[in-house]
């Protein structure tokens, strides 16, 4: 079997054979074969305890005595308020899991956050959310529940990108059948492919762009070959691609606003901000219940503050400027949810679509781990995570239970009263898990027994409680600027045996475990990727996957 391009298409026992330098056991080896099948997941390995309730679901782990509470807290709410609750999330591109205060930054970086760390301090605040290693996988992941490879949205789309998500069921088309009115504001960043998007493919409304916000400042003033040179801008300009500020609905179809460029893009989170505002207003105002998926341009480089953001921070600099600006929006929408006396109805969630971007670096983000954007090491992957819902979480609750961004799929279908496993047809995988116990439960525990990660088509580990065993990495560090990263400067590293690192006693992956650990391996994140294989076999990706 060739390294670089084995398809994994494999039986679960030589997945873990081409994955690990230490064999799995005769017991997890025969157990992989029914790692599919609706049961415990303890019949694949002694150590493993979540249970498959569906085969083409995840399989989660099970608190019955918290999933009854939620499921009474729920229920008392629908009764006070006869709607279901509405769902909000807050999705920033390219913010350090460091940047806000609730996770060390703020003050300290110059850029205070009070907003976002009131919903911290109100709110669960989570330690171990992950996201993809870029911004279209995560944000694909997060609209479908299903890892990039099974939707086919493995990097980032670019101008032109005819990615498709057509045959995808997102779950703002689940919401809109169920009775919610359905919003995205902002970056939509899966492809410009006509029928594939935003009002095409589930929400109602959309305003907001098609790709990302640096495809449309060709004239930035640092970009001088560009800038400076009329002709080339021009060409430039005259090239397929959308740069359109898009007004849409799923009734009346899209119209432009007009182009995006490096002037006018300064305001565009104002004019979001606005957007989602209005969209709120008028739900309320009609009595529907909505989801609102608020997704900012910033902090994805090259950040221009609107003018009232301008050298707020201790710093000036843009990045900064920048953080404090979204933080303030975040501040608008939460007083709007008072001032309408719908916050105890309202599930709010912010996050970040992945690490640190570096190649803008140094106004860019902060992270404490290892590496940033592009890498599947801690800096790439982790990202802030905070879910604020005033009566029904509990405040100022912290937990490192894992969580997935690819669970608000199944966790906004459960809290709307729409049961995923009904409403996903049986021809694919869905990798997201049921988080509402997790959330809602006082005391909650996470669902989710291990996390998957993957550089586009390489499968590149997985984490199973503190332990991430790595198949491989893409770590910084081409010559050019000791440590720096971002997705010009940097490698892959395919390790003879693997790493396997201690997250809490390791966090910034510097030393592996993995023959010190032996156990681990073979009984744990070796068997799990065995039945990931396996998943992958029944329900082929839309993509090749690479192993090592």
């Amino acid at each position: 079997m060739k390294r670089s391009t084995a398809l994994l298409a494999l039986s679960g026992a030589a997945f873990i054979y081409t994955t690990t330098a230490v064999r799995a056991p005769a017991i997890a080896m025969e157990g992989i074969q029914v790692g599919l099948t609706v049961g415990s997941m303890n019949r694949v390995s002694p150590v493993l305890a979540a249970e498959r309730k569906q085969e083409n679901f995840e399989p989660a782990l099970v608190h019955a005595d918290q999933q009854a509470e939620a499921v009474a807290k729920l229920k008392k709410l629908h009764e006070r308020k006869g709607r279901p609750p509405n769902i909000i999330y807050l999705v920033v591109d390219d913010l350090g899991y460091g940047d806000v205060g609730a996770y060390g930054g703020g003050e300290l970086l110059g850029a205070p956050t009070p907003n976002v760390d009131r919903l911290a301090r109100e709110g669960l605040k989570l330690t171990s959310t992950y996201a993809q290693p870029t911004c279209s996988p995560t944000r694909a992941a997060l609209m479908t529940g299903r890892l990039p490879v099974r939707s086919g949205l493995i990097r980032p789309s670019l101008l032109n990108d005819t990615s498709d998500v057509s045959s995808e069921i997102l779950s703002a088309r689940l919401l809109s059948q169920a009775g919610y009115r359905t919003a995205l504001s902002g970056k939509w960043h899966l492809g410009e492919k006509e029928s594939s998007r935003p009002w095409q493919v589930g929400y109602d409304e959309f305003e907001g762009f098609l790709g990302v916000v640096n495809a449309y400042q060709e004239e930035h003033p640092t970009d001088t070959d560009v800038s400076h040179d009329p002709e080339l801008l021009a060409q430039l300009h005259s090239m397929p691609g959308s740069r359109d500020l898009w007004k849409a609905t799923a009734k009346d179809g899209g119209k432009s606003l007009g182009k995006i460029n490096w002037e006018n893009s300064r305001d565009l989170d104002q004019k979001f901000a606005a957007f989602s505002e209005d969209f709120i207003r008028r739900a309320v105002r009609d009595g529907k219940p909505f989801f609102l998926n608020h997704n900012f341009s910033k902090v994805h480089y090259f950040n221009q503050p609107s003018k009232a953001f301008e050298a707020r921070s201790a710093t000036k600099d843009v990045y900064r400027d920048s953080v404090i600006e979204v933080d303030d929006i975040v501040g608008r929408l939460v007083r709007l949810l008072q001032e309408l006396k719908i916050a105890d109805n309202t599930l709010v969630v912010f996050t970040s679509d992945n690490g640190p971007e570096e190649d803008s670096y140094p106004e860019s983000g902060f992270t404490p781990f290892r590496g940033s954007k592009g890498t599947t090491l801690e800096g790439g992957v982790r990202v802030p995570g905070i879910v604020w819902w005033p009566g029904m979480i509990k405040a100022g609750r912290v937990s490192d239970g894992m969580f997935d961004l690819m669970d608000l799929f199944n966790t906004s279908l459960a809290v709307a009263g729409v049961d995923p496993m009904q409403a996903v047809p049986k021809d694919r995988y869905v990798d997201g898990i049921d988080q509402t116990s997790f959330l809602l439960s006082d005391q909650g525990q996470s669902n989710r027994e291990a996390v998957y990660f993957y550089n586009m088509d390489m499968l590149a580990g997985v984490r199973w409680r503190y332990y991430k065993m790595s198949t491989s990495e893409i770590q910084a560090g081409t010559g050019n600027v000791r440590d720096l990263g971002g997705l010009d400067n940097t490698q892959v590293i395919i390790p003879p045996n693997g790493f396997m690192y201690n997250l809490y006693i390791d966090p910034k992956e510097r030393k592996s475990v993995m023959i010190e650990q032996a156990w681990v391996p073979s009984y744990a994140t070796g068997p799990l990727l065995g039945v990931h294989g396996m998943t992958l076999r029944k329900y082929p990706p839309k993509v090749m996957i690479r192993v090592r």
